[in-house]
């Protein structure tokens, strides 16, 4: 079998009930397994893993001083809500 261009063969283990949920979905559909789990994964990926990822961002961020001071942020707020540019 040949790799296609811009993929890579990745072996798991699945639970069985998961892999009949997926053929019953491929067949259902007209599609193999393979790119109902691919569907699977980037829908994850776009969701919970785009959390995951944005919340490793802001702890890089933080570790590298780009944060601001929420006393700093409230007092500006309050600044502006008693009428006085920030």
């Amino acid at each position: 079998m040949t790799k296609s261009q811009g993929s890579e063969s990745v072996t798991l283990r699945i639970p069985s009930d998961v892999v009949a949920n997926i053929e019953a979905v491929a067949d259902a559909t007209d599609r193999s397994r393979s790119y109902i789990i691919v569907r699977a994964l980037k829908t994850y990926l776009l969701n919970e893993g785009a959390d995951i990822l944005a919340a490793a961002r802001g702890r890089d961020q933080i570790a590298a001083g780009e944060y601001e001071d929420i006393d700093d942020i409230i007092a500006d707020v309050d600044k502006i809500v008693a009428g006085h540019a920030a």
